[in-house]
């Protein structure tokens, strides 16, 4: 029989060995941002794609279905790279988001570590939005 001690410092040690992709995000849908959770992800060396939203705005609409397009079309995606929903409407105005010079809902990051890899603001177009991706896929399998 395990005991409970037991059971807890295996499943530490496998979330220490495990695929970061594995235990981040298992399935294609995104996180939602919350305070600290993009320091956790980025200290851990996450590459993470920031998506600032709101559920009223139809450019944010187009780009979520661009990206859930690109990410049907390439698993990789979703498989190493955390993506993070930020809600405009909490958290537009924070200081977040004016540390980060987000100037609008509707604004793609990507991060890793202390570097920001690219952005894209209100843009829809899928090859703008697939290099977006692909430079985030590029540094989340970088070794």
């Amino acid at each position: 029989m395990m005991i409970r001690r037991t059971f807890l410092s295996l499943c530490a040690s496998f979330g220490a060995i495990a695929p970061f992709g594995l235990l981040a995000q298992t399935s294609s849908e995104p996180l939602l941002y919350k305070p600290g959770i993009l320091g956790d992800y980025l200290g851990r060396g996450a590459t993470v794609f920031l998506d600032f939203k709101a559920s009223w705005c139809t450019t944010c609409a187009a780009q979520t279905r661009v990206m859930d397009k690109l990410k049907a079309e390439r698993p990789a995606y979703a498989q190493n790279i955390i993506f993070i929903d930020v809600d405009w409407d909490t958290y537009g105005r924070s200081q977040f988001a004016t540390r980060m010079r987000i100037p609008r809902r509707s604004t793609l990051v990507v991060l890793k570590g202390d570097d920001e890899l690219g952005r894209i603001v209100a843009d829809t177009r899928e090859e703008k939005i697939r290099d977006l991706m692909d430079a985030a896929l590029t540094a989340a399998t970088a070794r």
